[in-house]
């Protein structure tokens, strides 16, 4: 029986695209359209793993994403990288000046903002997902509105690209975590990566120490995020990826930041597959 994967996002996606290159073309999808609902699938027992973005090389880190793995105690289990393109299509026989609204994800949106500004009379339009807007398109034939998605959408869902590679940066890159209710058990000798979560008294030099201890123990901080912490004013949790290349550091780090730390925990061990 194949597994069966959460994506955000429906079948042309980029999550989709990421779960057939993560684990193999015969794998079963359940098409969430928001992260919620993905989180859902996973907690339900409706999905076995879930593919989730978590920040992107433009845009930035998708901090809520984190705090949803923390919520609900999932645990990161690997990753993987995917280069984005992003291409502007409609329906066949347009043209870009037949283009009244462009919908999409507000991340692709964002990306592609360089190439939207030469277009300033075309509406911009936030949607839930790039290839839900590139089918919607297409089930009903709807002129004068375009989708940002990739390739594979538009071939899907038999849109015209009248406009390719519109990504403002060339090295536009995801990157996306594979999660799990359960931990995984990846040998040490292959865990090279973690992401983690502490809470610190508010006091000066706090925050220092911890990064000198990282830096004392080897390890290479590769994202530092803080989330204000809703029910205590002024307080804030800290959300942090560290690669390394021995385990031992990472655990003598590890064991030094659970005394030093009001509250630590770790989000995920697993592989470091950065290209």
């Amino acid at each position: 029986m194949n597994a069966k994967i959460a994506i955000q996002g429906i079948k042309g996606s980029f999550h989709h695209q990421v779960a057939q290159e993560y684990y193999d073309q015969n794998i079963e999808v359940d098409e969430c359209l928001s992260f919620e609902e993905l989180i859902d699938s996973l907690m339900s027992g409706k999905s076995d793993q879930a593919v989730m973005a978590i920040e992107n090389s433009i845009a930035g880190p998708i901090i809520p994403n984190y705090a949803l793995i923390d919520k609900n105690n999932l645990h990161i289990i690997g990753e993987h990288y995917l280069d984005i393109h992003q291409n502007f299509m409609a329906l066949k026989g347009q043209k870009i000046e037949d283009i009244l609204e462009v919908h999409s994800h507000p991340m692709a949106l964002l990306q592609c903002m360089e190439f939207l500004k030469k277009y300033p009379d075309i509406k911009l339009v936030e949607d839930k997902d790039t290839a839900e807007t590139a089918r919607r398109i297409h089930q009903h034939q709807l002129k004068g509105i375009a989708a940002i998605a990739s390739k594979t959408a538009a071939e899907m869902y038999d849109l015209e690209i009248l406009a390719p590679e519109i990504q403002t940066i060339n090295n536009n890159m995801t990157r996306f975590v594979i999660i799990n209710k359960a931990d995984n058990f990846v040998s040490k000798n292959e865990i090279n990566r973690a992401s983690i979560k502490f809470e610190l008294d508010h006091k000066r030099g706090s925050l220092a120490a911890v990064l000198n201890v990282m830096s004392d123990c080897k390890l290479n901080l590769t994202k530092i995020q803080s989330l204000p912490k809703i029910e205590t004013p002024w307080k804030y949790s800290f959300f942090v990826d560290v690669t390394f290349e021995k385990y031992e550091d990472y655990a003598k780090a590890k064991a030094l930041l659970t005394i030093m730390a009001e509250y630590f925990k770790v989000l995920g061990e697993y592989k470091n597959t950065k290209p």
